[in-house]
């Protein structure tokens, strides 16, 4: 997956006169602070320049993970058409650009955003989006959802981590208040980014929120650590973001984990791929989670006709109707 090419050239411009070197030095320290889900009360982007290495080094896959959850919300809700969307921690507008082009009839979107640097570019950038009104608000997160109203589609993404547990709950709660129909949280595809996404799954099916993707199922997550649910996405790397990382392959696997729920019960699937098809000849072997609430391993062979051709199209994460 890339990125928008009106936002791949708003990027590129945003990265004009920073030396590699630079972008590469801030690129590795904003990482570590990423992996370490460190919490010290700072922001992780706190200047300017760390805001365009997180443009170089972490956009192509924070989109790329955001737009493959909202494709799969849209194979299972497929008539929903949201007007209005809010973003809890908008970064770079990174949700903004990916509903933009999921559902182009957005015509509104607030994006809430703490990190001036981080707002600044969002904002830069978002002009360059197809949506007509785009509203930038900054301070803390969770006591900003305070202010805000209802809206169609509200997103979280690479937020919680962030957050202490208390503050994660109080967020997730405010945030299903201010859903409209569809909540979306994404995480890291970390056992630990896992577990936070069963808490909120947890506390939203208890407000009676209905599940949209990734289960096709309300119970209890049949898999055990040291398993865990998760998604990847291959991205493509530009040559900047080559830089950045100091990295040399092409390309890199963005590992994530999301949840949708709506206000309106849907028509769940009957399973879901939950890890990476495994082909050899004449053969697909499937990790499914299923509608009763189990996973299942399927091998489904050239013998078994157009199940076999069907098996062969489909990809992590895709829904089986």
């Amino acid at each position: 997956m890339e990125l928008p090419p009106a936002l791949r050239e708003a990027v590129n411009r945003a990265l004009e006169g920073v030396s590699a070197s630079d972008l590469a030095r801030a690129a590795a320290s904003l990482s570590l602070r990423y992996r370490s889900e460190t919490r010290d009360g700072k922001w992780h982007v706190a200047n300017d320049l760390t805001a365009r290495a997180y443009l170089a080094a972490r956009l192509p896959a924070t989109f790329a993970a955001v737009r493959a959850a909202m494709d799969f919300i849209a194979q299972v809700r497929p008539e929903f058409s949201p007007k209005t969307m809010l973003d809890a921690g908008a970064g770079p507008g990174t949700a903004l650009w990916a509903a933009a082009e999921r559902w182009p009839e957005i015509v509104s979107a607030t994006m809430i955003e703490g990190s001036s640097a981080m707002r600044n570019w969002g904002e830069t950038l978002a002009r360059e989006a197809h949506v007509p009104k785009v509203i930038w608000r900054g301070g803390d997160v969770v006591a900003e959802m305070a202010r805000q109203s209802t809206h169609d589609f509200v997103a979280l993404a690479y937020v919680l981590s962030e957050l202490a547990q208390d503050a994660q709950d109080k967020l997730v709660e405010r945030l299903w208040a201010l859903t409209g129909d569809i909540l979306l949280i994404v995480e890291p595809g970390t056992p630990a980014g896992w577990r936070r996404i069963l808490r909120a799954r947890g506390a939203l099916l208890l407000a009676g929120a209905h599940m949209v993707a990734p289960c096709p199922h309300a119970k209890t997550c049949p898999l055990h650590e040291p398993d865990w649910c998760h998604f990847a996405r291959r991205v493509s790397r530009s040559r900047v973001h080559r830089l950045a990382k100091e990295a040399d392959v092409p390309w890199e696997d963005e590992k994530y984990i999301y949840l949708a729920v709506s206000r309106r019960a849907v028509d769940a699937p009957k399973a879901r791929v939950i890890a990476s098809p495994q082909h050899s000849s004449g053969k697909v072997a499937l990790k499914l989670c299923l509608q009763d609430g189990m996973s299942a391993e399927r091998l489904i062979t050239r013998r078994e006709g157009d199940d076999y051709k069907a098996a062969r199209r489909l990809e992590w994460g895709d829904a089986l109707s």
